[in-house]
Order: C-alpha cells, then structure tokens, then sequence
C-alpha cells in the first residue's frame, strides 16, 4: 500500500512538472505571435466604372478587403463592379441613393432613400446592407426605416475629394491614423484611388492588417 501511496504521490508531481512545462511553452509560443493593429478603409460616392474597378485590382494583388458606401443611383451600369466587390470579400455599405442629407428630409424621404439603395444592392448580391454611411455625417438616430440600420462614421479625413495633391492625402492619413481607426476615402476619383493604394502600402508595411468596418465594429 506505501508503494502504490508513493507511486502515485510520483506520478502527481510528473504531471504537474508536464503541465507546467506545457503552459509555458504556451505562452512562449502566444508571446512570439504579432498582433497586427488593425484599420478599416472605406470609399464613398462609387461605384465609378472604371476608378473603382482600378482599385479593386490594386486592392486584390495587395489580399486587402474594403468597405465601399455606394451611391444608389451610381450602381445603374456598373452593377457588374458591385458583384465583383462583393465575390472578391468587401463589405458594401449605403450611402443613400441620391447623396443626400438625411436630416434635411421628412422620415419618409429618409427612408426612402435608404431602402432604394438597399434594394437594388439586393437585387445584384442577394443581401440587403445594414451598414450606412449618412452624407456629411449627418444622421438622426431616431429614424425607423423598419430594417437594420448601423451608422458608420470615421477618425481619419484627409478630404481627398477637393485635392488632387496625392502626396498631401496619403501624408495625412499614415501620420494621423491610429490602431482601430476608420478611414475615409473616396473611389470616384483618379487621384483619391492613386493615394489609396499608397497608403496601403505603406500602413502594410507599417505593421496595419485591414479589415471591414463589420470586423471593427463586431470585435
């Protein structure tokens, strides 16, 4: 009986000298790993039929997904660029159909505007968005479109859609941008998209992961 009570007081202490190793090979291993501070970037006003589909390439030789607000009445012709956002991974937000404020129109109007976009992106993808961007950021937190609505703002703004000066953009943004943060760009001109494909480059070599502005927000 002693050495069966022996035997078995030895092989607690091995276990325990086994777990104890595991657990710190664990954490040496956790330790090792690099957690890459994420952003999300977003482009509004879109889609432009050939811009967009410029930055959609640059965007997938780079494994980089975004998150495009489109514009309702933009999406006539250019549906093809829809579906291809939404095959290639990006999320598709609403930015109403007519680029509106929202505050500046009766709840019904609002509405409208709403769902018109989100019906059409309905038709291409077979998904309705609940994601929206408000024009000029104005949104009324009360309004009750009878569908999920979650409005997404941003931190960084380098107002890229009244200056051409790609460098000045691209500056701003990798300067003021922080972990967490959400961009906002815009893909219907030619040098908003020449200045988002710099600053991917050089945030990925910064040490940024991208990610849709769901990932954000959901995490």
């Amino acid at each position: 009986m002693r050495k069966l009570c022996m035997y078995l007081f030895l092989l607690n202490i091995a276990l325990l000298f086994v777990l104890q190793f595991w657990n710190s090979k664990q954490k040496e291993t956790l330790g090792n790993e690099v957690v890459k501070p994420k952003v999300a970037l977003t482009f509004d006003d879109g889609p432009h039929p050939y811009y967009t589909a410029q930055l959609l390439d640059a965007l997938k030789e780079r494994n980089v997904k975004a998150t495009f607000f489109v514009i309702g009445k933009q999406i006539d012709g250019n549906e093809e660029i829809i579906k291809r956002m939404y095959k290639e991974g990006h999320l598709i937000g609403n930015h109403t159909y007519n680029h509106v404020k929202l505050k500046g129109l009766s709840d019904k109007q609002a509405c409208e505007e709403l769902l018109k976009t989100c019906k059409v992106l309905h038709r291409i993808t077979g998904e309705y968005t609940e994601y929206i961007r408000p024009p000029f950021g104005e949104w009324n937190h009360k309004l009750d479109c009878k569908i999920n609505m979650i409005p997404v703002m941003w931190d960084v703004d380098p107002k890229d859609w009244r200056s051409s000066n790609v460098s000045k953009v691209v500056k701003q943004v990798v300067t003021e941008v922080e972990e967490n943060d959400i961009i906002l760009l815009h893909d219907y001109y030619k040098t908003s998209v020449q200045a988002a494909i710099e600053i991917v480059d050089q945030l990925q070599e910064d040490g940024y992961q991208f990610v849709t502005v769901d990932q954000l927000i959901l995490d």
